[in-house]
């Protein structure tokens, strides 16, 4: 069940120290520090543009934002940490009276908006309202009105003798959350998507069967330019589960399915983008169709790379990438863990069969990483065609400390480092990640834990 917190409840400050030199994985080194964020389940992390900051959002409809620590000449390490920088109630449970619906506040996706000035402006979602927020900073206040007193209440305009100029006056830094534009009543099933556009005007909102496109100036329309719901619903055949614009081409997106395919569609064509330019399949092999095929299958993420070159699916047991150009199959396909094959039945009986792992990609797009159980995550470096199994746990999280990779028995004997297949852990689960955009600090959400790891510094 849900670990809820007290409503208001903040988190605790956190930091990402500059680690020591250890031993080197066979990835690379990493270093390691666990932040307990709430006691709420996080449902989704997310770095802004810089990388400066870091976004994430839990079940109990909260955002909460660390900010990386600016240089320090007397403190030369303390570029690395990550501390609380703001919090605050994205969304509220509500009830849909009309279909007798309990809408819960869960943040599903968080998109930062490029910086355009001081101010930083993100959206968050739950399962059916998009809101822009705005997070600003005051460090100033305003002395000396006329019309008011300084406790604010308003004086006499008749003992107004003089007229007085207000004046600033330093404060307490102060950082503010405000609502801009509150986006609802475009989806009738649960958004799974936001994907802003690279023309920094219009954004995209993907349901089970609809996409939308939205202006960010405009809350009371948007544009349905994705539908795939039947006129028979008893013929419903697939569900949209992930969708995003191409990083450069304003005209482009793509949107997977949870028959495993991947279409893409050029908005240049047609309004309406029912048709797609592009359809991504990989050939099924017969011998080894099951009865879980399908459902493992299905696409949980789909990620474009920084290039816009490729794009990268994750399905149950493997991430794979695709080249845009080659429609036929993907041009690298990583196990993430293969291991689990054998085990399909009982992750069928207790649900986790059906999780949503996330995937992401490091800023050169060299490097992709996603999650797993026990609390395991998997990096696999594309040019060393190398990849590793790292654990995010408080046991092995000490600050300055480096990870050291794990590894899964799936038989026989086991080795003394090994974990055996049988001891893993499905409650432990990571399904959300994130890389920092241009440096190798990734952020991994472990239920109600974040985990933040660095390259090693030497």
């Amino acid at each position: 069940g849900s670990l809820q917190s007290p409503p208001g409840r903040r988190p605790r400050s956190c930091r990402l120290r500059a680690p020591a030199p250890g031993p080197s994985s066979p990835f690379f080194g990493i270093n390691c520090l666990c932040i307990s964020l709430t006691a709420d389940i996080i449902s989704t992390v997310e770095f802004n543009y810089s990388g400066d900051l870091l976004a994430t959002g839990d079940k109990g409809g909260r955002v909460v934002i660390f900010q990386r620590e600016q240089e320090n000449k007397s403190r030369p390490h303390s570029r690395g940490e990550y501390n609380v920088y703001s919090t605050f109630q994205s969304h509220e449970p509500e009830f849909d009276y009309l279909k007798s619906l309990e809408i819960e506040e869960k943040i599903n996706k968080i998109r930062w908006l490029p910086q355009q000035n001081a101010a930083h402006f993100l959206l968050s979602t739950n399962d059916k309202t998009i809101k822009l927020w705005k997070i600003s900073e005051r460090d100033k206040r305003a002395e000396g009105y006329n019309l008011k007193d300084e406790d604010g209440r308003l004086r006499d305009p008749f003992r107004i003798t003089a007229l007085r100029v207000p004046i600033l006056k330093p404060m307490d830094l102060m950082v503010e959350a405000s609502p801009r534009r509150i986006f609802a009543n475009a989806h009738t099933y649960h958004i799974n998507s936001i994907s802003v556009n690279s023309d920094h005007e219009t954004y995209l909102s993907a349901d089970d069967l609809r996409i939308n496109l939205w202006h960010l100036e405009i809350t009371d329309r948007s544009f349905n330019i994705v539908d795939m719901k039947p006129a028979n619903m008893e013929e419903l055949a697939e569900v949209i589960t992930a969708a995003e614009f191409h990083p450069h081409q304003c005209n482009v997106l793509v949107y997977s399915s949870s028959k495993g395919t991947v279409r893409l569609c050029d908005m240049r064509s047609s309004a309406l983008c029912d048709r797609h330019s592009k359809f991504f399949e990989e050939p099924e092999d017969p011998s080894s169709r099951s009865f879980f095929s399908e459902i493992i299958s299905s696409i949980s993420d789909v990620k474009f790379s920084h290039s816009g070159r490729y794009m990268m699916t994750r399905d149950y047991l493997s991430v794979k990438v695709w080249d845009l150009n080659m429609e036929s199959r993907p041009v690298e396909t990583h196990q993430v863990h293969e291991y689990l094959r054998s085990k399909l039945c009982s992750l069928y009986e207790n649900d986790c069969i059906f999780d949503k792992f996330e995937c992401c990609w490091n800023g050169s797009d060299s490097a992709i990483m996603t999650g797993s159980y026990n609390n395991f995550f998997r990096m696999f470096d594309r040019n060393a065609r190398r990849d590793v199994t790292l654990e995010a746990s408080r046991e092995n999280s000490k600050p300055r400390a480096s990870l050291k990779p794990r590894k899964v028995c799936t038989g026989g004997k086991r080795k003394k480092d090994e974990i055996s297949v049988d001891s893993l852990d499905f409650n432990k689960k990571i399904l959300h990640t994130a890389w920092h955009p241009l440096e190798n600090i990734i952020a991994v959400a472990a239920t109600n834990n974040l985990y933040i790891f660095q390259d090693k510094v030497n």
